[in-house]
């Protein structure tokens, strides 16, 4: 399944025993025609932001999460609390509650938010795919409130240099986790591909530069009508691929220059946060 050397062939990914249950069909989505998506816990929502945009992200019952890529321009949080100015790559976690965002350039921004959340679950574009929850998935159940309470957490990866011996650079809050895969020039080694399967949670790769061809297997249930062929598909930047369980999947960059992604799960994935040293910011944000 991985290689000796990636650090994900050390997890230990409990299986759950075969449910029976119909096997979700990927979805590859092309951001600048569907800016607002969601999966079956989180919403994604893709801003080509501009100077003087004033963003506002609703009242939320959840905490908020924004991605910022080397793309994004500066920006700053507007709470009740105060504001908080951003700047450099990494995530920012606004807690619940009213807060808008004022922009100070041009780039993109994603934003994440619970997919229950009054104010956006009725602006999906893919709302058709959940029109009932996927059995195989998981539903969200938010992990322990943050160290110290709710506040706008800024991290930056400028902080944290990557290490082989670490699975990317992984910050999880009370409902998301987010790795942000390290930046790869030129296409993948297709003799160095890392097929595998998720048990009961969805995987969103957000491609922020360069192209992919996402790789996707559908196991055969007993009802052979549900067979589907083997998917290699070639989609560029921004997209998001939500990859169901339990496909076995993987992802091969494909663009001859700069290629990055950026991976998302809901609720924030325990294989992971069980790894020493894998989760930065940890002790922010308690597992269960």
């Amino acid at each position: 399944m991985y290689d000796k050397d990636d650090p994900r062939s050390a997890l230990a990914t409990a299986s759950r025993p075969e449910t029976g249950a119909a096997i979700a069909p990927a979805q590859y989505l092309d951001l600048r025609a569907t800016p607002v998506v969601r999966a079956q816990n989180v919403t994604l929502i893709h801003t080509d932001a501009h100077e003087g945009d004033d963003l506002d992200n609703g009242t939320l019952e959840g905490e908020l999460a924004v991605v910022v890529t080397g793309a994004s321009p500066a920006f700053t949080v507007l709470t009740g609390a105060g504001a908080t100015t951003v700047d450099t790559p990494g995530l920012v976690v606004v807690p619940p509650g009213s807060s808008r965002i004022s922009v100070h350039g041009d780039g993109p921004l994603v934003r994440l938010v619970e997919a229950a959340e009054p104010a956006w679950r009725d602006r999906v574009a893919n709302a058709d795919a959940y029109a009932e929850d996927h059995a195989r998935v998981a539903l969200l159940q938010r992990w322990p409130e943050p160290t110290g309470g709710p506040r706008v957490r800024v991290y930056p990866l400028s902080a944290v240099p990557d290490d082989p011996k670490r699975f990317g650079r992984i910050f999880r809050t009370r409902s998301f986790m987010v790795n942000f895969l390290p930046p790869q020039e030129g296409p993948r080694d297709p003799r160095r591909l890392s097929p595998h399967h998720h048990d009961d949670f969805e995987q969103l790769s957000l491609a922020v530069r360069g192209e992919y061809v996402h790789h996707i297997r559908t196991p055969w249930l007993p009802d052979s009508t549900t067979w589907r062929e083997d998917e290699h598909v070639r989609i560029g930047s921004p997209s998001v691929t939500i990859i169901p369980p339990p496909t076995v999947h993987t992802s091969a960059a494909s663009d001859p220059g700069v290629n990055q992604l950026i991976d998302i799960f809901s609720p924030p994935r325990q294989d992971f946060s069980e790894k020493p040293g894998w989760v930065l910011n940890a002790d922010d944000y308690p597992m269960p």
